[in-house]
C-alpha cells in the first residue's frame, strides 16, 4: 500500500508537513493512522514506563527521555514497518535511517517542549506525557511520507 501517489523526491521539504485533505483521504489511510496511533500507544506506555524507571533511579530528566526514546523507538520501528505500514520488504537499514532521523527530529522537539513543560512547573512525568502526544502528528506525517514510504 503505497503512501502517497507522488514520490519523495518530487515534493519539496516542507510538503511532507502538508496537512492532507480530510474529505479525500480513502478508508485504508485511516486504518494505517489507527494502526500508527496504536503503535504509538504501545511506544508510549514503554516510554513512559522506562522515563519513570530512569528517573526513579535518580537520574535527571533529560538523559531518562533520550533511554526512553531509544527503547520506544526500537518497539516502534518494529510494528510500524511489519504492521502499520507493512513495508517489510524494504531494506531494513535504509528504513531504519529514515525512520530514526524522523524520530530523532520528534526526540528534538519532544526535549524542547519538555524542558519547557517542566521550567513552567509541571511534574516531569507529566510534561514528558503531553510532549509526547504533541510530537505525534509530526512523527506520523514524515514517518508515512519518508520513512516507509
Amino acid at each position: 500500500m503505497p503512501p502517497d501517489k507522488t514520490t519523495a523526491s518530487a515534493r519539496s521539504p516542507l510538503a511532507l508537513l502538508r496537512v492532507p485533505d480530510l474529505r479525500r483521504v480513502p478508508r485504508s489511510d485511516w486504518i494505517q493512522l489507527v494502526r500508527f496511533l496504536a503503535v504509538g500507544l504501545s511506544g508510549y506506555v514503554v516510554n513512559l514506563l522506562v522515563f519513570w524507571a530512569v528517573t526513579s533511579a535518580a537520574a535527571h530528566y533529560i538523559p531518562a527521555a533520550i533511554v526512553a526514546f531509544i527503547v520506544a523507538w526500537s518497539n516502534n520501528f518494529l510494528l510500524n514497518r511489519y504492521w502499520t505500514f507493512r513495508r517489510g520488504d524494504e531494506a531494513l537499514v535504509g528504513q531504519g535511517l529514515r525512520y530514526l532521523l524522523v524520530c530523532l527530529v520528534a526526540l528534538a522537539a519532544n526535549l524542547v517542549i519538555l524542558h519547557l513543560l517542566v521550567d513552567a512547573g509541571l511534574g516531569e512525568i507529566y510534561a514528558q506525557a503531553i510532549a509526547i502526544i504533541l510530537v505525534t502528528p509530526l512523527n506520523y506525517l514524515l514517518s508515512r511520507r519518508w520513512s516507509f514510504r
